[in-house]
């Protein structure tokens, strides 16, 4: 795989992050078709929710809202892939400006509001794709569903990617969808998750396969609150957690250029406190669910901690726009290292 990331990234960091997004994805697509960009890394498989994943990491929900770029990312040795968030209906999301950079903290803000082009399109590219590697769909509500309403957007939003995800993950912890994290909450998760649950069983008879229901966190539960999750999980019988989403604290951008912008920190500000929660998820749960850790995952010694501190498999978004895919390359070798290291040193 030819990197030329590091050439083009002050290029790239001079554009509005949406333009320099279109742009590198164009790129991509056309590294993809040429085979410039390819590389498949060395087999270093892990067995999670009844799925085997060629590696552990994966590309976190947010970078292909879409599915409009499979075949791209599915070429720069990514273990799996999770696209989305999508909603039932098309949304434009919050006005623009909406993404920041951060760059001497390694950081990105967004308040994107789940903008996407509604789960039908997302579909459509799925079916397209030539890509056949494992697929997570990443779920949300539309902006206008009342969240009383919620669980009817993502009962539809299960019915129509059933088919076609190897798993689905529930998105319930953006900060950028009004009242979202509302549904985190005691009172709240476990209706949601006993109809998803009970939707799940029915489409497993229906289409004769199990699909596993994932579910993201945000970091800025307390330890009770996030304990409390981690039993209805358990519960109601999820399939994994992911954690976490973006944080709406601004620690570690505070009087920076853009750190005071409204919306969800993500980077290298988030690894510490995403990190405390898969130990705090670790700690309540153990090997019952498995833990999927995104957040400030920047190079492959943040992938090991996650990976130490209780997670079965790794996610990136941010640290894709500060080191670009040879990222990939650097963590998926790193761990297979590791794996053929460990068992010789028992």
């Amino acid at each position: 795989m030819l990197n030329l990331y590091p050439l083009i990234r002050p290029l790239l960091f001079k554009l509005d992050p949406e333009t320099a997004h279109c742009l590198t994805f164009s790129a991509l697509d056309i590294g993809a078709k040429t085979g410039i960009t390819q590389y498949t890394p060395a087999s270093n498989p892990v067995k999670v929710m009844g799925l085997e994943f060629p590696t552990p990491l994966g590309l976190a929900a947010g970078l292909d809202k879409n599915g409009d770029h499979i075949n791209a990312l599915g070429s720069l040795g990514f273990g799996f892939l999770e696209i989305g968030t999508v909603t039932p209906r098309p949304q434009p999301g919050n006005p623009k400006p909406r993404l920041f950079r951060i760059p001497k903290a390694q950081a990105v803000i967004n308040r994107m509001g789940f903008n996407n082009e509604g789960v039908d399109h997302l579909i459509a590219n799925v079916k397209a794709a030539r890509f056949k590697g494992i697929l997570g769909i990443n779920i949300g509500k539309n902006f206008d569903t009342p969240i009383e309403k919620a669980a009817d957007d993502y009962l539809i939003g299960l019915r129509k990617v059933y088919p076609y995800a190897s798993y689905v993950t529930v998105n319930i912890s953006s900060p950028n969808t009004a009242n979202l994290r509302a549904l985190q909450q005691a009172d709240q998760i476990g209706g949601l998750l006993e109809q998803l649950k009970q939707e799940q069983h029915r489409l497993n008879q229906e289409h004769g396969r199990y699909v596993p229901i994932v579910v993201k966190i945000a970091p800025d539960m307390s330890e009770d609150e996030t304990e409390a999750v981690a039993k209805a999980l358990l519960s109601y019988e999820m399939d994994g957690v992911i954690a976490t989403n973006t944080t709406l604290s601004r620690s570690g951008v505070e009087n920076l250029v853009n750190g005071d912008e409204q919306g969800g920190l993500s980077g290298a500000p988030l690894t510490q406190k995403s990190t405390e929660i898969v130990q705090q998820l670790y700690a309540c749960i153990g090997d019952k669910l498995p833990i999927i850790a995104a957040g400030g995952i920047m190079n492959a010694s943040d992938a090991q901690t996650k990976l130490d501190a209780g997670a079965k498999l790794v996610q990136i978004y941010s640290g894709l726009i500060y080191k670009g895919p040879e990222l990939v390359k650097e963590i998926t070798d790193y761990l297979q290292l590791k794996s053929v290291i460990a068992p010789a040193n028992r």
